[in-house]
């Protein structure tokens, strides 16, 4: 057991023994940890020599990368350097401030025993604290909130994206960008750094800008990037291929199973540091799996046996439309799409798609439901021409149900790409029903391409396909939160 002067004088010396120090034994470390405290302890050296820093730091949610770079961080290099302004922010007010009061605490705690300097009386609240006897001291601000006449020799930025939502808002990632640069950026002083610590969501957020600046001769960053799962023979942490982060806290299976319920897209960005263009892969190509309705077609059109036989019982079916009229403002279709369920595989069993007025567009859905009688529920997009629709056939036909959709077209696709990505949602093949091949050429080009009625259509239809209890949005959502 070192005694406690030892531990002081170690934890004065090094973040890591200070972060053991404050955690009285109970902090436990990994080697990704011990990484980052180094790139960390480097910030405050180049600081200090007055050669200034800019660091990314890229690991996948609850990796501890917070816990050690922005709660504990900031106190232990404000305790060695009482005169050093810091800037603590995350995308909301709120967070930065919880940032800031936790780095408070631990400054009151340990900093009048190890350095003999405490918080200051007259300026200890959490947006704002200073150093008793001193000019440093540590602000906080929610990403797009002010920083007039704060400085900073260290400035820490935190996930300036609430979650997915957020960072596919071309808007929002202006609006980030702007606040960095007008005002964040000029708040340094000379020879300052700034840390942005993130969970990547898309190629275009605030580090992916920084990191096309810097390829443009712009400032330049080190760069530590941590995936959850090793890919490369160089890894950072000299990880074979295949090999987890953080094994003794996440066993591979948590691993496994969250990559099956985020899909790829989400899982490489924000596990694996790889966000790719949203455009043209939400959907890809490779992962839609066919049916065709009995083995005597299958046969007929010499097809593999890895083609599915459709069921002959379903649990459930629906129609779902999503309806643009031929005579309004726009070259959309109308789409109508019939759905099955058995077990977790869903089959796309019908699907209409042409341009209709509305005389048109209720005899098509009067021809689908007089078709598939069992498609008991009909989901109509409560948007465009689908409120006219139902007010038309309210009386004539049963279970027609406006939709209100959730989050926007990327938000349900991204909802569903799961179960498609996991071999459950099935099509008709295009031998056996050829229609099918422009349904998987406008899902492949989707959010980018002409036309997006079919998508709209068969993502309405699978989110209604597991009932309100399991609607993937809910889960989705659940997923995007804060980590």
């Amino acid at each position: 057991m070192i005694a406690i002067a030892a531990q002081q004088e170690l934890a004065r010396r090094s973040l890591e023994h200070f972060l053991l120090y404050d955690g009285r034994g109970m902090w436990k470390t990994a080697k990704h940890l011990k990484m980052l405290i180094s790139e960390l302890e480097k910030v405050e050296q180049n600081v200090r020599e007055g050669k200034g820093d800019r660091l990314l730091i890229f690991m996948p949610p609850r990796h501890g990368k917070s816990e050690v770079s922005t709660k504990k961080f900031p106190s232990w290099v404000l305790m060695r350097n009482p005169t050093w302004e810091m800037i603590i922010s995350s995308y909301s007010a709120d967070l930065a401030f919880d940032f800031s009061k936790i780095a408070r605490d631990t400054f009151k705690e340990h900093a009048q025993v190890l350095y003999n300097v405490s918080v200051s009386r007259e300026s200890g609240t959490v947006g704002r604290w200073g150093i008793e006897g001193y000019r440093g001291g540590l602000a906080a601000a929610g990403v797009g909130g002010p920083l007039t006449g704060r400085g900073a020799h260290i400035a820490i930025i935190d996930d300036p994206f609430k979650n997915w939502q957020e960072a596919d808002s071309l808007k929002i990632r202006e609006n980030v960008d702007s606040w960095y640069r007008s005002t964040l950026r000029t708040r340094l002083a000379p020879g300052g750094a700034v840390i942005l610590i993130m969970t990547r969501w898309h190629d275009d957020d605030l580090a992916g800008r920084l990191i096309k600046d810097m390829e443009a001769d712009g400032e330049k960053w080190r760069i530590l990037s941590l995936p959850a799962v090793a890919e490369d023979k160089d890894d950072a942490l000299g990880r074979e291929i295949g090999e987890t982060l953080w094994p003794s806290r996440f066993p591979e299976q948590e691993y496994h199973n969250t990559r099956k319920a985020l899909g790829s897209r989400l899982w490489n960005a924000m596990y694996q540091q790889r966000p790719s263009p949203a455009g043209g892969n939400i959907f890809k190509r490779h992962w839609w799996k066919f049916y065709v309705p009995s083995e005597e077609i299958r046969a007929r059109l010499n097809l593999p046996k890895e083609v599915a036989i459709l069921p002959k019982m379903l649990d459930k079916q629906v129609q779902s439309w999503d309806c643009t009229f031929k005579d309004s403002n726009s070259s959309d279709f109308v789409v109508g799409q019939v759905w099955g369920k058995r077990q977790a595989n869903k089959y796309l069993l019908d699907q209409i798609r042409d341009r209709l007025n509305l005389p048109e567009t209720m005899k098509a859905i009067r021809n689908m439901t007089e078709k598939w009688p069992e498609a008991k529920a009909k989901y109509v997009e409560d948007k465009a021409n689908g409120p006219a629709v139902i007010q038309m056939l309210k009386d004539e036909i049963s279970g027609l149900i406006a939709v209100n959709p959730e989050g926007g077209k990327e938000v349900r696709a991204n909802a569903v790409s799961p179960e498609i990505e996991s071999g459950n949602v099935y099509l008709p093949h295009p031998a056996y029903a050829p229609w099918v091949n422009e349904l998987i050429d406008e899902a492949t080009a989707f959010p980018n391409g002409k036309h997006d009625d079919m998508v709209d259509s068969l993502t309405q239809g699978l989110v209604k396909l597991q009932g309100n209890a399991t609607n993937p949005i809910d889960r989705y959502k659940r997923l995007l939160g804060r980590n």
